[in-house]
């Protein structure tokens, strides 16, 4: 990757000479090419019509700076095929810093979409004392997102949801749901009129940490949900943690498992017909 000041993106002027940092953006490219490739982000189109659009959801936080920056450097360098928007959605949070963004957005030459829409309030009303924001946070800010997806013509909403992120809701639902499930690099919505992606899939949260620290994109901190203590999802991070500090390489191995799933050695009679198995040579794996 060259560092010319005429062969980078605005995103990435001023970035570390350090050999270590040119391994963490290499690396941060590879993982997220991969995960476009690996789960068909791109769609065919007409050459004749336009290219996609993604809505590309910028919250501040050092994980959607991440995302902004290495889907921009693939576009830069003609490996993605999409037209990008930056959006932020502004929850009406008491003491959001509303001009970060803009600002960060105009002088880096992103284009970008910043709405307001007040649903710290309606969460804060709706959701009792006691318990987590998150649910119906999380809920209320999707609906918003495909609506704005809708008014400027993108085809996906794109969120920068990480490896540990993924294996995180992986145990969550395990333990406290009682299913096999996570967030899926790729899906369309329940209208089926949008996408939503993930292409962050690949990436550690580590990672995304050590490049926006670099980089010294400015930071938002979400004060809503970090706020409350005790969240389920801290609990398996915190577990995940000691797992990783005892054995490290053990995140990667569980997530490499939620790739390696095998139908016929879980316990699901709507993924395996378990009631056709006959005696004699059978084809699935022992």
């Amino acid at each position: 990757m060259l560092d010319q000041a005429d062969d980078i993106h605005p995103l990435f002027h001023g970035a570390p000479k350090s050999t270590e940092f040119k391994k963490l953006r290499k690396r941060l490219v590879q993982n997220v090419r991969e995960a476009v490739e690996q789960y068909g982000m791109i769609a065919p189109t007409p050459t004749d019509g336009p290219p996609p659009r993604w809505l590309v959801c910028l919250s501040g936080g050092k994980d959607s700076y991440t995302l902004l920056a290495i889907l921009h450097e693939l576009k830069w360098r003609g490996l993605l095929p999409v037209d990008l928007l930056a959006c932020n959605l502004d929850q009406g949070q008491p003491g959001f810093p509303a001009t970060v963004l803009p600002e960060f957005l105009d002088r880096m030459g992103v284009p970008h979409r910043i709405e307001y829409k007040d649903t710290y309030s309606v969460v804060i009303d709706k959701v009792p004392a006691g318990r987590t924001f998150c649910a119906l946070c999380s809920r209320l800010r999707r609906g918003n997102l495909y609506r704005i997806a809708r008014e400027e013509g993108c085809s996906a909403v794109v969120l920068g949801h990480h490896r540990d992120d993924i294996l995180e809701t992986f145990f969550m639902n395990l333990f406290h749901g009682g299913r096999l499930a996570t967030m899926p690099p790729k899906l369309v919505n329940e209208e089926g009129d949008l996408f939503l992606y993930r292409p962050l899939a690949h990436v550690a949260e580590a990672d995304c940490e050590q490049f926006a620290r670099a980089m010294a994109y400015p930071i938002i901190p979400c004060d809503l949900c970090g706020s409350q203590d005790g969240l389920q999802r801290q609990q398996v991070k915190q577990l995940l943690d000691g797992w990783e500090r005892n054995s490290p390489g053990r995140r990667q191995i569980m997530f490499r498992a939620l790739m390696n799933a095998r139908p016929s050695h879980l316990l699901d009679p709507n993924l395996f017909d378990f009631a056709a198995l006959t005696l004699g040579i059978q084809t699935q794996g022992h």
